[in-house]
C-alpha cells in the first residue's frame, strides 16, 4: 500500500512549485509515447488534458485513500471511453503511463527534495495501479486505431 502522506505531499510540493502540470505531465507523456499524442489532437486548448489530468489526480487521491469510487471508476471508465472510440486497453494504458509519467514530471520538478519516501510511495501507488488494470503496451494499445478512430477520439 502507497503512503498517502508522501503522494499528497509531492504533490502539493510540486503544485507549488510548478503550479498546473498538465503541459510538462503531456510533453513527457508524448515524448515518451508519440503515438498518445493523436489521441489530443483536437485538444487545442489543452481542456481535455487538464480534465483528464484532474480525475487522475482524483483517483490517485481516492485510490490511496478509502476507496470508495477510484477502483471503479478507472475500470469502469474503460468502458466508458469505448464508447467514444477508445478502446479499454487504450484507456488502461493511458492511466498506467501518466501515472508513472507523473511520477517522473513530479521527481523532476521537486529535484533535490523528491525523497526516497516520495520514490518508494509512487512505485507502490505504480505496482497496485498495474494490478488493478490489464497489461497492455502503450504502442499495442494505440497502434490497432484507425485514424478516422483518433479523430473522432480526441475530439471529445
Amino acid at each position: 500500500m502507497p503512503d498517502p502522506a508522501a503522494i499528497e505531499s509531492s504533490l502539493t510540493l510540486a503544485a507549488d512549485r510548478a503550479g498546473d502540470p498538465t503541459p510538462l505531465v503531456y510533453a513527457r507523456l508524448f515524448a515518451q509515447h508519440p503515438e498518445m499524442a493523436e489521441l489530443f489532437c483536437q485538444d487545442r486548448s489543452n481542456a481535455v488534458k487538464g480534465e483528464m489530468l484532474t480525475r487522475v489526480f482524483e483517483a490517485i487521491l481516492d485510490f490511496i485513500g478509502p476507496r470508495n469510487y477510484a477502483d471503479h471508476l478507472i475500470r469502469s471508465e474503460g468502458a466508458a471511453h469505448d464508447a467514444y472510440g477508445v478502446p479499454p486497453a487504450v484507456f488502461t494504458t493511458f492511466f498506467k503511463v501518466i501515472a508513472d509519467t507523473l511520477s517522473d514530471t513530479l521527481s523532476d520538478i521537486l529535484g533535490p527534495d523528491w525523497t526516497h519516501e516520495f520514490e518508494t510511495a509512487w512505485q507502490s501507488l505504480l505496482l497496485d495501479l498495474e494490478a488493478l488494470t490489464p497489461s497492455v503496451t502503450p504502442a499495442k494499445a494505440g497502434a490497432h486505431l484507425p485514424p478516422s478512430e483518433n479523430q473522432a477520439q480526441s475530439s471529445r
